[in-house]
Formats: structure tokens, sequence, C-alpha cells
């Protein structure tokens, strides 16, 4: 188990975090200082999609500042009422490929688990805004229909933990979900999707690390980080953490208009994350998501930019243009 000694990590517990996070409207757009006028539609659009965000990715934002990028990706906008063609409340296919409660079995050799369907915050484009947690998390009957499909396909040998967010179950239950996966001999490899290093990053405790340490597995934790301000000092030190642990990580983004959808700070992000040892995996076009249209890129403005990126960086720096198309065998890359 690392132990841990730095000082920016000695924060109130993560659950402290949670309890504590903006959850009005009114609170948020009052204590960042920005006009009134945002509160009807910011209030409109939590009503069918809340608002949720910790305190301290709050105080990454620049008060008085309507189009901070952080700010963006968690404020409740009329533009999320909006019906737009092409846009759906399933965008990628995931109801389809639900095989077992919790489970969906879309691409060769791994499953992944929803496991909860609370997240620390919440992002105003998830594709998964709409999913229905309540009769889909694996949790329901303590993963045993999960487990159960998972030991009778052999074919499968990595299983993806997300949800929302599996880091927001509790280090014990944790502890026993990776003891029955280790139990089921072709499984060799565990991916953890989270948003929570970044966004809370007290999540990663002594008691996650060492589990993280001593579990059997591969573990490849995939962070989710869409611009280089969010990568704090103390974000630094946990992903640090996690990297002592054997874990190997990895960074998944959205490109988002307004958000990060321009070279320079495109650049940022992929430099930040290297120096945080943490490897740009993938760059996601936005996954057509009722509610989430103000934040579409054009295929055609993506590729422009990516061209602009392999020209920019060294090619391990620049993650993968990809996105997701319902009932295809992979994630598909956008070609220049």
């Amino acid at each position: 188990m690392i132990p841990r000694t730095d000082g920016l990590c000695q924060t109130p517990s993560w659950n402290e975090a949670i309890a504590n996070a903006f959850t009005s409207p009114e609170e948020l757009i009052d204590y960042l200082e920005l006009d009134k006028s945002l509160l009807p539609a910011a209030r409109a659009a939590a009503s069918q999609f809340g608002l949720r965000v910790p305190r301290a990715y709050v105080d990454c934002m620049e008060k008085g500042n309507a189009q901070d990028p952080l700010l963006l990706q968690v404020l409740p906008l009329g533009a999320e009422l909006e019906l737009q063609p092409g846009f759906s409340v399933d965008p990628v296919g995931d109801l389809a490929a639900t095989s077992a409660t919790g489970v969906l079995h879309k691409y060769h050799g791994r499953a992944l688990l929803i496991t909860t369907g609370a997240c620390a915050v919440n992002c105003r484009y998830c594709f998964r805004r709409h999913f229905p947690y309540q009769e889909s998390s694996a949790y329901l009957d303590h993963w045993q229909s999960a487990l159960d499909y998972l030991r009778s396909n052999s074919s499968i040998n990595e299983v993806i933990l997300s949800g929302g967010d599996p880091l927001m179950i509790a280090d014990s239950r944790l502890a026993e979900l990776f003891r029955a996966l280790e139990a089921i001999p072709h499984l060799t490899r565990l991916r953890i999707h989270t948003r929570m290093p970044v966004i809370v990053p007290q999540r990663v405790t002594d008691d996650l690390l060492g589990e993280l340490d001593r579990v059997r597995f591969r573990v490849t934790v995939v962070v989710h980080c869409n611009h280089a301000r969010e990568l704090t000092a103390a974000v630094c030190c946990v992903l640090q953490q996690l990297r002592e642990s054997g874990v190997t990580l990895f960074n998944q983004s959205v490109l988002l208009k307004g958000i990060n959808n321009d070279l320079k700070t495109q650049v940022e992000l992929c430099e930040s994350l290297f120096e945080a040892q943490v490897i740009p995996y993938y760059l996601h076009l936005l996954d057509s998501v009722q509610g989430a249209a103000h934040f579409d890129v054009s295929r055609e403005e993506a590729q422009l930019l990516y061209q602009q990126l392999l020209q920019q960086l060294p090619g391990y720096l620049v993650p993968k243009l990809v996105y997701e198309q319902s009932g295809e065998i992979s994630k598909t890359p956008l070609t220049l």
C-alpha cells in the first residue's frame, strides 16, 4: 500500500465532498457571481437532468465568467430542452447491447459493467443522461447476474467498470466485486472508467490504492479530463499515487464546442496529461444524445483540428480521434 504523505492529499473525505456538492442552480450562479438572467433556463434544464458539481471543482472556475470552459461542462442551459433531429436518448446502442442485468457486451473479449448510476458530477454532455439506471445497474442483485454472465462466457478476458462512476461505490463494496471477479479464471484484465480522480481527487484513498495494488489483474484506469485546468496539484498528486500502485493511466476526453475545440486548448491538455503521467488515449466526437446538441463539433472541424494536432505534437501525445456508432464492433476512427 502506498502511504499518503503528500500534504496536497490531506483533504476532507470524498463522501463529504459529494455531500457538499452544488445541486442548486441558484446557489451555483450566486457563488460564481454570474448574471442572474441565467437562472430561469438553468432551473428548467436542471429539472430534466439535475445539477451536481463538487465545490473544489467549482473553485477552479473563474468567477463572473459565464463562458468558463469548466463551468460550461456542468451548468444547465436552456439549449438542453430543445429537441434536435439526429439526437436520441440512447445514442450508442447501450440498451440493445445489454446481455445481463448491468452488463453491456458490445466488443469481442471485453464486457462493461454498469456498476452504479451515481456520479460525482453531472456533465451536461453525458451520453447516458437518459439511461434507465434503476433497472439496469449490475448492483441490483449484488452483481450476481453480471458475474453469472461473465463466468459463462470464456471469450471475455477483460472487465470494464463503468456507470455512472464506479468509484462512487465504497471501497469495501469494490473489494467484494474485485474478489468475485478474481474468482473467474478467464478474466485477466480490469479496467475502470472514472472521472472521480479529476473531480474529487480525495476519492483515491489508501484502501482503494491497496486494493488496486493487491488485485491479481493488470489494472487500467481511464480518467476523463477535458481541459488542462482540471489537472490541479491535488489531481496530479493522486494520479501519481495510482501510477505508484501499478495502475496504467489513460485519458479519454470529449471534443466539446466552446470548451476544448481549439488547437491551443488541445495541445495544453495533451501536454499536461503527459506531464501527469497519463497517456492521452481517446478524443471522442460528441455522442448524439438528446440535450447535448449545443456541444456538437462537426466532423469537418474535428478533422481539421486533428490535422493541426498531428503537426503540433509528437505522435505519442496525440489521442485517437474516434466516435461510437451503435452496432459497430469497435470505436470508429475518424479518418482524415
